[in-house]
C-alpha cells in the first residue's frame, strides 16, 4: 500500500469485514447489498453449505457488514450499493473507478 500511496495510485480492497483495516486507509467504503433471494441463489451456485448460506443470509438481513462499516469508519465515506443485477454491478464498478 505504501508504494501505491507514494505513486498516487488508487487501491481497491475487497473484504467482508472492517476489523482489520484502520480508517486512515480509506477515502471511500462501498458496502454491496443483495436481496436475500439473489444472495441465496449465488451462494447455492457456489455450493455453500446450508449452514453457511444461512449465516450469510442472516448477516444480510441484519445488515451486519453495513453496521460494522458505519461503526468503523466515518459515516460520510460509507455508501451502500445494490448488487443484485449485472447492471448494478457494472454501475458499482464505474462508481469505484470514478472515485
Amino acid at each position: 500500500l505504501k508504494e501505491c500511496d507514494d505513486e498516487g495510485l488508487g487501491v481497491v480492497c475487497d473484504y467482508h469485514s472492517c476489523e482489520l483495516f484502520p480508517e486512515r486507509w480509506f477515502d471511500l467504503v462501498l458496502v454491496l447489498r443483495a436481496k436475500t433471494d439473489v444472495l441465496f441463489d449465488r451462494l447455492s451456485k457456489r455450493e455453500y453449505s446450508d449452514q453457511k448460506r444461512q449465516e450469510n443470509l442472516e448477516c444480510e438481513i441484519m445488515q451486519v457488514v453495513l453496521d460494522e462499516a458505519k461503526e468503523a469508519y466515518a459515516k460520510d465515506i460509507v455508501i451502500q450499493l445494490p448488487s443484485n443485477t449485472i447492471e448494478e454491478m457494472e454501475s458499482n464498478i464505474q462508481r469505484a473507478q470514478t472515485w
